[in-house]
């Protein structure tokens, strides 16, 4: 079947993308590995137009509900392993190989989100899934009454470490810089927590355990030892854009790997749009990745009715 759009990626940009398609009369698909995206797995999420307080789960229901209203719209739970340009004959401009079969669209918009960045440190391979985590509301549960720790400074990891608090009896923020930066409401909660106690200018330098992970290394002494003991440690030190099927298509990319568009959302490639976290824009945020969704969507519409929105130089 050809579509007049393929969204690869099911988190909230492709589903805002795949909702406004929808609304255009657009025949829409919607490839991804996890519905809803990344932000199911945030526990409170208190900077999205319209909503004060939501949970990341309930917000990407509401999306995915909102663009399963158009009857044009299909969504399928498929790991995508390629986008190749066909050269536009019979109306389609790529052919997208999945691991539930081969699509073929006149426009792709490409929303694959990040995932999560690894420490590098060792014992963090071996022991994963074994007291090391990348999600606190996903894994925190299992270490209630325990002592974790949160390696990171940012908003996420501050988050993650609030999470953490409600469940475990002890949090341990681990930051290499000399202090952390989360938004200031945040940064009020955790340092009013008890339960929760910053280590700054610090590095962990391994994970060790033997079944499972049993402390941390650390390269310089907190209190009277570098080691520190721990149940768990939940790994926040940012993410890395998952743009390899864009610069296979020959999407250019970015030195860090984020797909280059330019604000009408449009890539070097005629008819391959991208949106969200995968994006070269400077500020990652749920609200930023649905409007630039809507953008490559104006933006494919034009383009399929023959009138380019711009000349898509990113």
């Amino acid at each position: 079947m050809l579509y007049d759009m393929v969204v690869i990626g099911s988190g909230c940009a492709g589903l805002a993308g795949a909702m406004y398609a929808g609304r255009m009369g657009m025949k829409v698909l919607v490839l991804g590995e996890l519905r809803g995206g990344t932000i199911t797995t945030t526990d409170v999420v208190e900077n999205y137009p319209g909503f004060v307080s939501i949970s990341g789960f309930e917000l990407a229901q509401k999306l995915e509900g909102h663009a399963k209203a158009y009857s044009n719209v299909e969504i399928k739970d498929e790991k995508v392993l390629k986008i190749a340009e066909t050269g536009g004959e019979a109306g389609a401009g790529f052919e997208i190989a999945s691991d539930g079969g081969k699509y073929e669209a006149k426009t792709v918009l490409c929303a694959t989100g990040t995932e999560w960045k690894k420490l590098g440190a060792p014992g963090e391979k071996e022991f994963a899934s074994k007291g090391v985590h990348y999600c606190a509301l996903c894994d925190g549960a299992f270490y209630r009454k325990k002592r974790v720790a949160v390696i990171g400074g940012s908003d996420s990891a501050v988050k993650d470490a609030l999470v953490l608090s409600t469940l475990a009896d002890k949090v341990y923020i681990i930051y290499r810089g000399g202090k952390i930066r989360p938004e200031p409401a945040n940064y009020e909660r955790v340092v009013k927590n008890p339960k929760i106690e910053i280590i700054n200018n610090t590095n962990v330098l391994e994970i060790y355990g033997e079944k499972k992970v049993s402390g941390v290394r650390l390269d310089k002494s907190f209190g009277e030892s570098d080691k520190l003991a721990l149940d768990a440690v939940f790994v926040a030190i940012g993410h890395q854009p998952v743009s390899a099927l864009a610069k296979e298509a020959g999407v250019e990319i970015d030195a860090k790997g984020y797909v280059k568009i330019n604000r009408n959302s449009e890539t070097n490639v005629a008819g391959f749009y991208a949106a969200g976290d995968v994006t070269d824009t400077r500020f990652k945020q749920a609200i930023v990745g649905v409007g630039e969704a809507v953008e490559a969507v104006y933006s494919a519409y034009l383009y399929l009715e023959g009138k380019d929105s711009a000349l898509r130089k990113p």
